[in-house]
């Protein structure tokens, strides 16, 4: 088995170095794509200088066509999209390798890195929404390529791409959180705070359910922020 691991980078030149270091001494064979939307930080540059980025593809519109053309762009199967703040664990093949082939895809246990008592609350939250079901791309999301096509990818949204595309993966059948930790920055929501981090997570994704247009969201978003 080589998954495809699928990396969205937008002016990430100083996390791409380790994020490639770290997939380079990741067990396991992986294929390793890394899809630049645009950057202006020489990202593109460095991708494509590092020996673990077997792909470099560029592709603008949006996260949605930066992981649907990295799909597209890879042969790995599964696909696991993985942000460029974020690092896959250890045992990461392997999880994916011993999943029953009846899974559909899934996501990977989180933990927010840090260690701090905001970090670990995210992390609390996080969990809790797992279980009802729900997740976001920063826990990995992994899914079998013939699902995904199915799915028809990412839809073009500006907002929500990544809990749209859950949604309907949730709807094909077995998912599963495979163990970890994966982690993740906690950056973002740092520079959020508890408050608006929550409403980010809860709000919004209520308002998405009820119909509000993602274009509206996003500037939504943009206020909270």
């Amino acid at each position: 088995m080589r998954p495809a691991v699928i990396v969205p980078v937008l002016d990430e030149a100083e996390e791409l170095p380790a994020l490639l270091y770290q997939l380079a001494r990741l067990p396991g064979e992986w294929e390793v794509v890394i899809v630049d939307g645009g950057s202006r930080d020489g990202s593109v540059a460095l991708a494509r200088a590092h020996p673990r980025a077997d792909l470099v593809v560029e592709a603008r519109g949006g996260r949605a066509a930066q992981l649907n053309a990295g799909a597209a762009a890879s042969g790995g199967d599964p696909l696991v999209f993985l942000h460029a703040d974020s690092r896959l664990p250890d045992g990461a093949h392997a999880a994916i390798a011993g999943a029953d082939p009846a899974i559909a895809g899934g996501n990977f246990v989180l933990r927010f890195a840090g260690g701090d008592r905001f970090s670990r609350l995210l992390g609390a939250v996080y969990a809790v929404q797992r279980r009802r079901g729900y997740y976001y791309g920063d826990s990995t999301v992994w899914v079998r390529r013939e699902t995904f096509a199915a799915l028809g990818g990412f839809r073009p949204l500006p907002i929500m791409d990544d809990y749209d595309f859950v949604r309907r993966l949730e709807r094909t059948g077995r998912t599963v959180a495979l163990p970890g930790p994966a982690l993740t920055s906690a950056r973002r929501w740092q520079a959020m705070g508890v408050r608006r981090t929550l409403i980010s997570w809860v709000l919004i994704r209520w308002l998405f359910l009820a119909g509000i247009p993602a274009d509206r969201l996003a500037r939504l978003y943009r206020r909270v922020r």
